[in-house]
């Protein structure tokens, strides 16, 4: 298990948080995926023998943010 933080642009409301959190936690290996939209970032907890860090970015740049 690890731990990853993100920071992210383009948050800026509920629905933002809920589609970086939509598309990150749709990934296999990702336990738990959690956005801050005040502070722009994104935690997520996942297992790296199924899913990798870049594989996270994509997913929320796919969604229409971009990762810092």
């Amino acid at each position: 298990m690890e731990k990853l933080m993100l920071k992210v642009e383009g948050m800026q409301c509920g629905h933002c948080k809920n589609a970086v959190e939509k598309a990150v936690n749709q990934l296999n290996g990702v336990l738990e995926a959690s956005a801050d939209v005040e502070q722009g970032a994104l935690t997520v907890s996942f297992d790296p023998e199924k899913v990798g860090e870049l594989q996270i970015k994509n997913a929320v740049e796919t969604a229409g943010y971009k990762v810092k």
